[in-house]
Parts: C-alpha cells; sequence; structure tokens
C-alpha cells in the first residue's frame, strides 16, 4: 500500500468509525456486544433447541456462585466475573414483585473473573480479585456480581462495585486494581435499602470509563488502560443509576453518553467535560444508552414519566423538553410511559425495541417515533432483566423463567419459537460466530447449529 492509499484509509476510519466493524466481527467486547448495540448478524443461529434432549447445545459447563453479568468475548476468548459465596445456599429471588430489601448473605465472598473457550466451554483459568466480606448489602433479586466486564482482545476489566476495579491480561496476568471508594447504591427515597452496583465498564481510547452513581458523591472515572491511572473525574449531581455509559461515534465528535434521573447527560469522552444535558427521566434508571442513524436512544421506566428519547448528536447545553413540547432541535421525539425499568432497548433495522419488566414490548420507528405496537410477550410468572438482541432477522428476549423467545423483527409482534433453559435466566445474552452465550443461574450455556 502506497503512502497515499494509507492516509486515505486513514481519513475513512477517522471519518466513519464503523469501518472497523469488519475487525470486531465475532467479538462481543462489553455489555450487550459492540457499542451496547446488541447486533450480531451473520450467526445462523437455530430457531428452536432442546436442553434436554441437548439437541443445539453445543457446551453446558457450570459456572460457581452468583452473577447476573454477561459474558464477553474477543477471538476465541470467552470472560465471565461471579460472585463466591461461602454460604451453600446463597440464592436470589426473581420475579415481579415490588419488595426492596436486601439479601442476608454477607457471608465472605470470593470475586471471580473466569476464562473459557468459546467454542467448548472448557475453562481455561480462573483468577480471584479479591476476597472478603461485602462492603454492601445486595437486593435479594441482585448479586454481588451485577456488572458485565469489558475486553479490548489484550485486557479485561471487571468492576465489583464498592470491592473495586480491576484489570487483567487476556492470559490472566493482573495489572492493577483501583478502590473506587464504597458505592451506596439504591433507593433514592429509602437510603437504608441497599440495592448494589450494576453499571458496568467500558474501554474507549486506551481509557477505562465507569459510571458510579450513587446517594452522594456520584462521579464518572476515565482511567488509563494499561496503568490504572486517573485520566479524568467528573463529579455528578445525580441519583443512584445502574445504566452503563455508551460513546456514541460520530462524524464531528464522539460523546460520552449516560442515562441519570435527574438528567441524561452528553459528555467529552477525552476530558470529562459536560456537552449538554435533557431532564424528564424517570427517578430509577437502569437501560443503558443505544444509538444508530445518527440517533441515541435512552430510556427508564420508574412511573410516572417512563419516556423513551431519540436525542441527535451535536447538542450543546440544556435540551430539555418544555412542557408540552414531544420534541425540538436536539430531541427528535419522545414517548411516554413506555420505558423499559430493566431491559436496555433495542434498535434493529428500521426499529427501536423497549422491553419492560413485565413483558410487555413496545416497538417504534426509529426516525419518527410511529408506535407500530405494544404488545405482551406471552411468558411465564417472572419477568424480564435481561436485555434484547437480534441477529439475522430475529428478536431474542431471555426472560427470568428460563425461556428464551424468538421472535421475528418488524412491525408486527410474531412469536416463532419459545425455548426453556431449565434454570433462571438474569444475564443478557451474547452472541459471536454462530454461537449463542445463555449465562443461566448456575451454567453457561452455548447454543448453535
Amino acid at each position: 500500500m502506497n503512502s497515499l492509499m494509507f492516509r486515505g484509509l486513514l481519513v475513512l476510519i477517522a471519518i466513519h468509525p464503523h469501518f472497523l466493524a469488519g475487525a470486531e466481527k465475532g467479538n462481543w467486547p462489553s455489555f450487550r456486544g459492540p457499542h451496547a448495540s446488541g447486533v450480531m448478524n451473520g450467526t445462523n443461529l437455530p430457531d428452536k433447541w432442546d436442553v434436554a434432549t441437548g439437541v443445539g447445545i453445543r457446551f453446558k459447563v457450570a459456572i460457581p456462585g452468583l452473577a447476573h453479568s454477561s459474558p464477553v468475548i474477543w477471538g476465541d476468548n470467552l470472560f465471565l466475573t461471579t460472585a463466591v459465596s461461602s454460604q451453600a445456599d446463597a440464592s436470589f429471588k426473581p420475579g415481579l414483585y415490588g419488595s426492596g430489601e436486601a439479601s442476608e448473605d454477607r457471608s465472605v465472598h470470593e470475586w471471580q473473573l473466569l476464562c473459557l473457550d468459546k467454542k467448548t466451554g472448557k475453562i481455561l483459568w480462573t483468577k480471584t480479585a479479591t476476597k472478603g466480606t461485602p462492603k454492601d448489602k445486595r437486593h435479594i433479586k441482585a448479586t454481588y456480581a451485577n456488572a458485565t466486564p469489558a475486553t479490548d482482545g489484550e485486557h479485561v476489566v471487571a468492576l465489583f462495585g464498592s470491592e473495586g476495579l480491576f484489570a487483567y491480561t487476556v492470559g490472566g496476568e493482573l495489572l492493577w486494581k483501583k478502590d473506587l471508594g464504597r458505592m451506596d447504591v439504591g433507593a433514592y427515597d429509602l437510603p437504608d435499602y441497599e440495592w448494589g452496583a450494576a453499571s458496568s465498564p467500558i474501554i474507549h481510547d486506551g481509557k477505562v470509563i465507569v459510571q458510579c452513581d450513587q446517594q452522594k458523591g456520584s462521579f464518572l472515572l476515565a482511567v488509563d488502560l494499561k496503568t490504572g491511572k486517573t485520566v479524568w473525574m467528573t463529579p455528578r449531581d445525580e441519583l443512584p443509576s445502574w445504566g452503563t455509559p455508551t460513546v456514541y461515534h460520530g462524524k464531528a465528535r464522539a460523546e460520552l453518553i449516560t442515562n441519570g434521573s435527574n438528567f441524561i447527560r452528553g459528555y467529552d469522552p477525552a476530558t470529562g467535560k459536560e456537552l449538554w444535558r435533557l431532564g424528564g427521566s424517570s427517578k430509577i434508571t437502569a437501560p443503558t444508552p443505544v444509538f444508530s442513524d445518527d440517533l441515541i436512544i435512552v430510556a427508564s421506566g420508574r412511573g410516572p414519566e417512563r419516556p423513551v428519547f431519540a436525542i441527535r448528536p451535536g447538542a450543546v447545553g440544556d435540551i430539555t423538553l418544555q412542557a408540552g413540547e414531544t420534541g425540538n432541535t436536539s430531541v427528535a421525539w419522545r414517548s411516554a410511559r413506555r420505558g423499559g425499568y430493566m431491559p436496555t432497548p433495542l434498535i434493529y433495522r428500521t426499529e427501536t425495541y423497549v422491553l419492560n419488566n413485565d413483558g410487555v414490548l413496545a416497538c417504534f420507528d426509529l426516525k419518527t417515533g410511529t408506535e407500530h405496537y405494544v404488545e405482551r410477550v406471552p411468558h411465564r410468572s417472572f419477568g424480564f432483566s435481561a436485555s434484547p438482541v437480534a441477529a439475522d432477522g430475529k428478536l431474542y428476549l431471555a426472560g427470568e423463567d428460563g425461556l428464551i423467545f424468538v421472535l421475528d423483527a418488524g412491525t408486527r409482534l410474531k412469536l416463532l419459537a419459545v425455548n426453556p433453559l431449565g434454570e433462571p435466566l438474569m444475564a443478557t445474552l451474547a452472541l459471536s460466530d454462530g454461537m449463542m452465550y445463555v449465562r443461566g443461574s448456575k451454567h453457561l450455556f452455548g447454543i448453535g447449529k
């Protein structure tokens, strides 16, 4: 390649960051995959599988401990986190209920990072990041390993809330660890209800970025991926939240998007400087921001607001909608009372899908916000905590009672199949190279043809 062609290639990459998407094929590097999109086409997944008979099950491997974190994948390596209690009957309580009390398990735990062969499920190594009595309580529906790790193919980063932030090589060598202080994350209006942290780390431009929203002293932090040294820290006037930050890669600039109760915000990921803010969210925010086609979708599901916002990048200052407005120069559209409480929205093709805990799925036109349908997925008694994913024209919704629903993508809800897993399912699915990776309460399943 001559120098002129090389310079042209660099320009193309700078203008179109998704030019690099081909290099990410098969990689699922953080929560919900590349850019939290939840999309991986070309996987050729089966519609139906059967754990009992083994049809469509490439492997099933026992994973110790409790965790709601998802698998992340780079190359042939799959990484998982877990928290192993010394209490033999440690558990969590799935289901739809309003109770907010904490688990009674405060026994000694081991917080672990595992590496598996993604083709066979063989555990290649296990590293204990830390061991001791948990610094916090956890919600009875949660675990002490809620946050999904992140990897760039050379490093793996795991966040265990108040227990700290840890970075390893993909071979399992500890590079650094960082104490982020105790994270008091729980009900904003009942501070005694400690629920535990769940926001996952992301890796961007040589930095690990974490969102730490809590009762007091909320902040956004970027640290050097190789050393763990602080690059910048930005205080946030925010209530506790559980969403993972997302970096929107625009032609003009990158924007670090955070969901929050007081404001949805956009930051400069290089400096941590706030660029814009949007009010009107719910008082409890858990979904992660997602983007496609120059629109950023952010939702939250606690009543009465329960909004879904479609935000145009490039905003400056306060872009909060005025009373009676459904859009402005920076907000393409807003839908009230449709936001999901836990699951992150899914943008697939020309539609936006918003799943709520109770199984109600709403489908909108991405560009206009036109509502195509609002229907309930025919689940059993439990609800949905995992976020939907998509591949090859199909949607995959993982229910807490262990049922995975396969839907046809489009403007009508069409159920194609229901596949039982056989154990509670709280973690979001991961997709890679013709396989679906499902983290149940006790096992990791590899599903494929």
